[in-house]
């Protein structure tokens, strides 16, 4: 009993957050990067910004006390931000073909673009359409559209448990009935 009610959470969460996909056109945008210091490692290909970081990039907003963001061999760059000092990381960014916004906190919230995922751990937390989980650690798999929600590995604290709220597909605002449509 306890395993098929696992296998329905994890269903309900797979499907939940499958179909929220980023809005394509923010990968053709400028990147805006601002924060109070900013160092560059052009050997190593690092970018370390630090203090009131924000990064607009279309609809994409990630603002965080620390953003450190390295490049490979291949161009493929992977990002890190860090809340600091017992802050979160925050983002939002638009859902594709739709009027509203995927959003998301941790401690750290770590993309690599070669793999697309996205990984958040310290109290974490992703929200979409009225969704959302919260745990120790998600993981977002863009390419296979996934998630994977873990609980804290201590079992104490926020994120001791997994929590997800799933709203009914069929809750959408209904005008009540007219005197004409009774």
């Amino acid at each position: 009993m306890l395993m098929q009610r696992n296998a329905w959470l994890l269903f309900f969460l797979l499907g939940a957050f499958s179909s929220v996909q980023a809005e394509r056109a923010d990968r053709n945008q400028p990147v805006k990067l601002e924060a109070d210091r900013a160092t560059y490692d052009d050997v190593k290909k690092i970018h370390v910004f630090e203090g009131n970081v924000v990064l607009t990039q279309g609809s994409l907003v990630i603002r965080t006390a620390k953003l450190v963001v390295m490049q490979d061999e291949q161009g493929f760059q992977k990002g890190i931000a860090t809340g600091g000092e017992g802050g979160l990381a925050r983002f939002r960014q638009k859902r594709e073909g739709k009027n509203e916004y995927v959003e998301g906190e941790g401690e750290r919230i770590e993309y690599d673009a070669k793999t697309e995922k996205t990984e958040f751990t310290g109290r974490a937390r992703v929200s979409s359409g009225g969704d959302e989980v919260r745990g120790h650690r998600i993981v977002y798999d863009g390419l296979s559209e996934h998630y994977s929600v873990t609980a804290s590995p201590t079992g104490k604290g926020d994120s001791a448990r997994v929590t997800a709220i799933i709203q009914p597909k069929n809750n959408r605002q209904s005008t009540p009935p007219t005197e004409g449509n009774k």
